[in-house]
């Protein structure tokens, strides 16, 4: 669903139905607004990584480049599966899934010379 911001977001949640308009985030429940959301870095991660072993774990900080009058999310993430913190959630643990032999190098040793 489209969050405020105007991005796919997996756990943005509103009910429009019948003239409510009950919005959430199932992320970070009760603290959040949707002022929140135009910085959340959420949607772009599960968008380049859809890993279903790969967990985020949200934190509001102040936003000291603007006096810290202003929250902001900021996401850490940890695969389930190899037990790890990850440090580049956008790209993965690098264990879940193999990466395409288009994107690997070939090995110098079966180069013909």
């Amino acid at each position: 669903m489209r969050n405020p911001a105007g991005v796919e977001c997996p756990y943005f949640y509103g009910d429009y139905y019948r003239g409510r308009e009950r919005e959430s985030c199932r992320l970070l429940n009760a603290d959040w607004k949707p002022a929140l959301c135009f910085s959340c870095p959420v949607p772009g991660i599960r968008q380049a990584n859809a890993c279903q072993h790969m967990r985020l774990l949200p934190h509001l900080v102040r936003d000291w480049r603007r006096g810290g009058l202003r929250k902001r999310v900021q996401v850490q993430a940890y695969c389930q599966k190899t037990r790890r913190d990850v440090p580049q959630p956008e790209v993965g643990c690098g264990h879940c899934h193999a990466l395409p032999e288009i994107f690997i190098a070939p090995d110098d040793d079966h180069t013909a010379a």
